[in-house]
Parts: structure tokens; C-alpha cells; sequence
């Protein structure tokens, strides 16, 4: 690959002035501003068209989300938008260069600060959750391993950035340098190996952005979802009661809705301790009904297995 032209104090990048405006929308004329901004950094922007769809699309129509996304080769000087290179050291494939990065989140920085009206300096002096620094995350194999609880946190931030790598990764140098001007989180969303970062950032920006206020309609359903307090949903049914043959289970027609709401507690604890019993080991708030349904259903599972 041909190298970069030496950079100038004149040099800009030609298109760096901009995001893709397929993911930017319009705000109402009764928004205040977004909840959120959440940049994205990709050499595939178009592969985060998918979030223009369905309710974040919509948060971000009704201006409650902000949602940009830039492509990394706009920040580049050659004619090839070069963004990667050898790697120092040897070894199989290549690594994406720094300085393209660098330009990429200082464009970021600078477009957050404006629109603070405030210097580079004081718009990094806050905690994350309040105007201070941006919370970039780097999906990365090495990072912590994504789930609700992190969600929750990210949502009440108000402005992300996803670092999309590609190949073998990003020189460490400007993730080093991402870290003394963002707050930096590299995060994993499991035990396996993908092409680029633009799934895994679109997994989390889902699921964060989904918590924003009012952007779920119904808020009481965040609340009986899996994973919400540490136990997986329980079964759910629709009409008709009986369908080839097969019963919707009866309590759930009695209209005792102590009752259904005994039964569905139950019925996530059951499923969570066949499905993942290490998230029972995380909770110390079980009721001792809890516990007694718990231990009954060690007990049946015993007498089937004997």
C-alpha cells in the first residue's frame, strides 16, 4: 500500500467536514435537544444504515437521539485513503494506522465543543455523565465483557463514540492517546472473533439506546425483560389459548394476577437456573419465596434424574 503524502499545517482532509446524513435526523419542533449524541467510526458506514430503522430511528426523527456516523477515510491525505499499514514487529495482516484516527476523534472533540460553546479543555473537565468527557469504546476481544448493568451506565451518559476497527486492529498508540481526552472503555460482547467493531457497536448502541427515557413506548416493559434485574424472561404467550393442541397454562387465564405475577417470578427462576445458574450467584436479594422455589425445582429436577 502506498504511504500518505506528509502532512501540512495546510493540509485538511477533503471531506472530514461532515457525517453520513443517511443516520442524522431531523429533530421536532418541540425537541429541546437529544438525550444523547452517539458518533460512530467506521470504514463501512453503511453498515450501520441498519440503525435508521425501527424505534432508534425514530428516537432519532423525534430528536432524542443524536446518531452520526464518519467515515474514517475522510481523514485521510492520499489518493489510495489509505488507513492501515504493516505491522512493526512482523506478523500476519494489517493494522490500522493512528494518525486517521486521531483526526477522526479530534473532529469529534472539536464538534462537541462547539456546540457547547465552550474550549476543547473545560468540555473534558466534567464526569462523563454530564457534559464532560465523551465515553469512547473500542470493541475489542481484550475489553470487558458487555451486558445489562454496563447498558444501564452507558444510557446515562450523554455522548459516545464507537471506535469500529478492522483487521488486526488499531496501533495502541492513539488508543493511548484516546484515553487522556475521552473516557476510555474497551468492551467485548463475548468469547468469539468477528470481521470489525460495526456488530459489536451496533449490539451496544441498541441496547443502551433503547433505555434512553422515552424511547421504548411502553417504559413498564424494560422492566419485566431478561437480564433487567438478573433473571432471564419468562415464557410469554399470545391468542389463541389453544393452538395445535397445545395450552396456554391456565393460570394465566384466571385473571388472579397475584397469582400470574407468582407464577412468571417463578418461571423466570426456573429458567435461569437451567440456562444460567452463575446469574443466581450474582444475587443477593431473592425473597425466601425465592429461595423455596429454588429449592423445589432442584428437587424435581433430582427425581427426574434419578
Amino acid at each position: 500500500m502506498s504511504e500518505p503524502s506528509p502532512m501540512t499545517d495546510s493540509d485538511t482532509p477533503a471531506e472530514a467536514t461532515g457525517s453520513d446524513p443517511v443516520t442524522q435526523g431531523g429533530a421536532s419542533a418541540e425537541a429541546v435537544g437529544p438525550q444523547m449524541s452517539i458518533d460512530v467510526v467506521s470504514i463501512f458506514p453503511e453498515y450501520l444504515a441498519g440503525l435508521q430503522l425501527s424505534l432508534i430511528g425514530k428516537a432519532v426523527d423525534r430528536g432524542q437521539l443524536s446518531l452520526d456516523v464518519h467515515d474514517l477515510r475522510d481523514f485521510t491525505f492520499d489518493r489510495h485513503n489509505t488507513v492501515d499499514d504493516s505491522p512493526y514487529g512482523g506478523g500476519a495482516g494489517m493494522v490500522m494506522k493512528a494518525e486517521p484516527w486521531a483526526l477522526a476523534l479530534e473532529h469529534i472533540l472539536a464538534g462537541r465543543s462547539s456546540a457547547e460553546g465552550e474550549g476543547p479543555e473545560s468540555a473534558q473537565s466534567a464526569g462523563p455523565a454530564a457534559g464532560g468527557k465523551p465515553t469512547l469504546i473500542v470493541p475489542s476481544p481484550a475489553g470487558q465483557v458487555f451486558d445489562q448493568r454496563i447498558a444501564e451506565d452507558l444510557a446515562a451518559r450523554d455522548h459516545l463514540v464507537f471506535a469500529c476497527g478492522r483487521y488486526e486492529g488499531i496501533d495502541q498508540r492513539v488508543i493511548d492517546w484516546a484515553g487522556e481526552h475521552f473516557d476510555l472503555l474497551p468492551m467485548s460482547i463475548g468469547d468469539y472473533v468477528l470481521n470489525g467493531g460495526e456488530v459489536a457497536s451496533m449490539v451496544m448502541i441498541e441496547a443502551v439506546s433503547r433505555l434512553i427515557p422515552g424511547v421504548i413506548g411502553n417504559p413498564k416493559s424494560l422492566t419485566e425483560e431478561s437480564h433487567e434485574d438478573g433473571l432471564l424472561e419468562y415464557p410469554i404467550y399470545t391468542k389463541p389459548a389453544n393452538w395445535r393442541g397445545r395450552d396456554v397454562p391456565e393460570i394465566l387465564l384466571s385473571g388472579n394476577h397475584a397469582a400470574i405475577a407468582r407464577w412468571r417470578r417463578d418461571r423466570r427462576l426456573e429458567r435461569t437456573a437451567e440456562v444460567r445458574p452463575d446469574l443466581l450467584e450474582r444475587l443477593d436479594d431473592l425473597s425466601k419465596d425465592d429461595l423455596a422455589a429454588l429449592q423445589r425445582f432442584e428437587s424435581e429436577r433430582s427425581t427426574v434424574t434419578e
